[in-house]
């Protein structure tokens, strides 16, 4: 079964999520402040957290930092903030995507199912586990990056899309293909997602973000990954 940590202060809200969720069959613990979120992540070891960024006691991206400085499970944000900047601040402190209130619980599940998806181990072929540039190394079995010796944190999502694109090394990937494989088939049409995902790959990345060596963009098509 999987289990979901619902991390969220309105009670009407907690009450229909979890009647959702566990009608899915769905194991859901609750959590109304920061504070017990990361007791029960800790203690409950959820496979998947729904965590808004307005509580009581601390500020969400408080405690994704938190579970991140342990855990990699994929943290899917429910915030009624829209600015860009907010969802900046959630994403690079390790969330794993961003969902606008209010939501369909429709939308919601596809994006859980796919948070869950992006969890299980993808096979690589051998040549393709550890890619070396100039300038970083990207160790695709442990999951680690490295930066001009320094180690990199990249999210659960940015590694789905930085595995599809290495191990199809200067080959053009489709949006379409990168949006349906890490996000779901319900999701093809999101471009935006892509576009803030890979320009934090740049940043965490590339020398110069703004003129890239290795995560190229066909404007329009697709990603290209160089090394």
């Amino acid at each position: 079964m999987t289990r979901v940590l619902v991390v969220e202060d309105d009670p009407q809200l907690v009450r229909a999520l979890v009647i959702d969720l566990q009608a899915r069959h769905y194991g859901v613990d609750a959590a109304p402040d920061g504070a017990t979120a990361l007791r029960l992540a800790a203690a409950r070891q959820p496979d998947v957290v729904l965590l808004d960024l307005g509580l009581p006691d601390l500020d969400g991206v408080d405690v994704i930092k938190g579970i991140r400085g342990w855990s990699r499970v994929p943290i899917l944000v429910l915030s009624a903030r829209q600015a860009s900047d907010e969802k900046v601040s959630a994403l690079d402190a390790g969330a794993d995507d961003y969902i606008t209130k209010p939501f369909s619980m429709d939308e919601l599940l596809a994006r859980l199912r796919a948070a869950v998806r992006r969890t299980e181990d993808i096979p690589l072929v051998p040549e393709t586990t550890l890619v070396t540039t100039e300038h970083f190394t990207l160790d695709l079995l442990a999951k680690k990056a490295v930066r001009d010796g320094r180690d990199i944190r990249l999210t659960p999502t940015e590694w789905h899309l930085l595995e599809i694109l290495v191990t199809n090394r200067g080959r053009l990937v489709s949006q379409k293909q990168l949006l349906r494989e890490v996000w779901g088939a319900s999701q093809s049409n999101k471009t935006n997602y892509l576009r803030v995902y890979m320009a934090q790959l740049r940043r965490k990345l590339e020398t110069d973000p703004s003129r890239p060596r290795h995560l190229i963009t066909k404007p329009g098509m697709g990603y290209r990954f160089e090394g």
